[in-house]
């Protein structure tokens, strides 16, 4: 049992990453190059400049964020400079990064979509593959980016850790609400669900300082729509491809299912 979820999960992983990575490079990733020469002044607004986050708080993401800490700070080195923190090259170093991340990430998701379907006793198969990996899209994706919307370079935000925090107890408690309402649907179970889902928006996500920022609105708004549908195609195609590799490993390889 365990080799076959590892495999699926493998599998999963890889071809979701394969196909969010491309879509990385060709939807988010020149909006991000784009904000980061107005981060560093390359680039102006050309009219007025926009306030980030009016009345509503922004990962990896993700499921697939920005890469860039907005609220953590770079080491300090000798002589009381700020060192800036490290990150990969431009071009295929960053090309590479992304990919790995994405991998890793896709991997993980499908062992933990795995675990899921193996604990609620539901047997492994595209279609029900599918539908756990579109609760797994709103509870980690589309609920905390309600609050927390992916973010671009050159973007204020909240301190890193309250933004984690947050980010956790909204993909928790919204888990758990889907949970109780799809699994358990009896009248209190639904209920709780309901209270669950809501709960972390009424708590509020954490706000940061309305900065007026030279980025344009435009780029900000792409950026999080594009976000948010990478991160479904991703999910999609780790309920699919999970459920399938399953079955798939399971035909080629009967005595791996008893280990």
């Amino acid at each position: 049992m365990i080799i076959r979820l590892v495999s699926a999960a493998l599998v999963a992983g890889f071809l979701a990453a394969v196909v969010a990575t491309g879509l990385q490079l060709a939807l988010t990733s020149p909006l991000i190059i784009a904000a980061e020469r107005y981060e560093s002044g390359e680039a102006t607004a050309p009219a007025a400049q926009w306030m980030p986050r009016g009345a509503s708080p922004a990962s990896l993401i993700v499921p697939v964020h920005s890469s860039h800490d907005h609220g953590g700070k770079s080491d300090s080195v000798e002589g009381g400079e700020v060192a800036p923190a490290w990150q990969p090259g431009p071009g295929l170093p960053r090309m590479v990064f992304t990919a790995l991340a994405t991998l890793v990430g896709g991997v993980g998701y499908a062992l933990l979509l795995g675990a899921v379907l193996i604990a609620c006793g539901r047997e492994p198969n595209p279609e029900t593959g599918l539908r756990f990996a579109i609760a797994g899209f709103l509870a980690v994706a589309l609920a905390p980016a309600l609050g927390l919307p992916p973010e671009l370079p050159g973007m204020e935000a909240a301190p890193l850790a309250e933004r984690q925090f947050w980010w956790i107890m909204t993909a928790a408690a919204t888990a758990m609400g889907l949970y109780l309402i799809a699994i358990r649907r009896s009248p209190i179970a639904i209920a709780g669900g309901i209270v669950l889902l809501v709960a972390p928006h009424l708590a509020g996500a954490p706000e940061t300082s309305h900065t007026a920022s030279a980025l344009p609105p435009g780029y900000a708004a792409q950026f999080a729509a594009r976000s948010l549908g990478i991160a479904f195609v991703f999910w999609a195609v780790i309920g699919l491809a999970f459920g399938w590799a399953w079955n798939s490993v399971g035909r080629k390889s009967p005595a791996m299912s008893d280990a």
